[in-house]
């Protein structure tokens, strides 16, 4: 590039600076760009040194990228891990210099508070927990840690607190927390009060954990918490509490929660209450709930059970219950439980209308206490052939032992040759009321 003599001296000068700008400007992208290969290139070493696992291929990571905080941290995991007498000094040593290189980072300050723990420096590690806490306070992997801490120093409230918190973010950690809650002992109101979120989801969770483990004290103290909150139930959701509760024989319990269910549920469950007919839903004008207090249809093979809005006695709906003519069922499967009191009479009415039920062992409504059928046990008249609609009646005194009751439609096995039964049975307007001052009919009922 040449200059002419005429050109002016300042245009010149303006001509060459500008010149310089440019090649200083390509200069500082070259060296940019090498620069950047070089870290690229320091990375994936020191990546490639970190993938191999060991403690002694990730300190040769570290001579490569000395600056990376999750370097130390990993060497230190790893040697957690070894069998090989791990120095604990030295894992203090490099989460130390995790903490350093990165002091923002919440979960380095978890895992040196862990291992001052471990080192027995309880002070120390209560402060690196209490950082990483600061640093990141809803996180629930941190409070889970910081959690276990305070149980192992005996901080129960300091604990909770933490544990309230890991619930709060991750439902995934609900049974780990419950687990080790029980485990340690702690009281249990102290838990529903301190730990155990107010939502429903919380609540309902725990309850289940309870009625896992048969803590049905503790479980009774949850549903009440549960009420008090004042939460729209689903019945699904508290089934298997209600079964614990007939498992068990709580029938007050178990009265007042299904009475609870219905008045809290989303649904209309207007066909479900006891007054004074003591079967829920007994004309089937209602979905079948498949729980609780309600009826249950058991699924069986060579039998369907399905609610038919064509043929009914009462209402606009009765059950439908088809048997397929392939086999000789043993069948009890269509029941519901039914609170009753003892030293009491009831009359029980159910209205049957059958199809071809080719057996000489037909359907048949049975009456059974629910803990041991040996205090009670009646059954009524089977149904055979094709009838129209028609009562079948029981009365019957409970013992004094019996409050709680089973309904079920049954069908014992026939001992004939040609013992498989086809045919449908239907039944609707199912009753048992109980009867006061009048005299009991023993012919009626007459025992198993």
């Amino acid at each position: 590039m040449s200059f002419s003599t005429t050109q002016p001296v300042a245009e010149r000068r303006t001509q060459t600076e500008r010149r310089w700008g440019y090649l200083i400007f390509r200069a500082g992208i070259s060296l940019a760009l090498l620069y950047s290969i070089h870290l690229v290139t320091v990375q994936a070493i020191a990546g490639w040194h970190l993938n191999r696992g060991s403690p002694e291929e990730i300190r040769k990571a570290t001579e490569w990228d000395p600056d990376n905080a999750e370097l130390y941290a990993a060497r230190a995991r790893s040697l957690q891990l070894s069998f090989d007498g791990t120095d604990v000094n030295q894992v203090l040593g490099l989460y130390e210099t995790a903490t350093r290189l990165s002091p923002n980072r919440a979960q380095y300050w978890a895992e040196l508070g862990g291992s001052y723990e471990w080192a027995g420096r309880a002070e120390e590690a209560r402060r690196a927990y209490a950082r990483a806490q600061d640093l990141f306070p809803n996180s629930p992997q941190i409070n889970w840690k910081l959690g276990n801490f305070y149980i192992r120093a005996g901080k129960t409230h300091e604990a909770l607190s933490a544990f309230h918190k890991t619930l709060l973010g991750d439902p995934q950690m609900r049974a780990p927390v419950f687990d080790l809650a029980q485990r340690a002992g702690i009281d249990q109101l102290d838990i529903l009060q301190e730990m155990i979120p107010a939502d429903t989801a919380s609540l309902l969770a725990y309850l289940d954990f309870l009625v896992a483990r048969e803590r049905l004290d503790e479980a009774s103290q949850t549903w009440a918490r549960l009420l008090r909150s004042g939460a729209r139930i689903g019945p699904q959701a508290v089934f298997p509490y209600l079964d614990a509760l007939i498992r068990h024989d709580r029938v007050e319990e178990l009265e007042a929660a299904w009475a609870a269910v219905l008045e809290r549920s989303h649904s209309g469950l207007r066909h479900r209450s006891f007054d004074p007919n003591r079967i829920t839903n007994g004309s089937f004008e209602d979905d079948i709930l498949a729980g609780g207090l309600d009826w249950r249809v058991l699924p069986t093979e060579g039998v369907i059970v399905d609610v038919d809005s064509r043929a009914f006695f009462d209402g606009v709906r009765s059950l439908r219950i088809r048997f397929d003519g392939k086999h000789n069922v043993s069948y009890s499967h269509v029941l519901q439980y039914v609170p009753v009191k003892p030293n009491s009479i009831y009359r029980f009415i159910g209205y049957v209308r059958a199809q071809g039920l080719t057996t000489d062992s037909g359907p048949r409504f049975q009456i059974c206490d629910a803990k041991d059928a040996s205090r009670l046990s009646v059954e009524s008249e089977p149904v055979t052939g094709t009838r129209n609609w028609s009562p079948r009646q029981l009365e019957f005194r409970t013992g004094p032992e019996t409050r709680l009751a089973v309904v079920r439609v049954a069908r014992p096995p026939s001992r004939m040759f040609d013992n498989r039964i086809s045919g449908t049975l239907w039944i609707d307007r199912v009753s048992l009321i109980a009867v006061e001052g009048q005299a009991w009919k023993a012919s009626a009922a007459m025992p198993r």
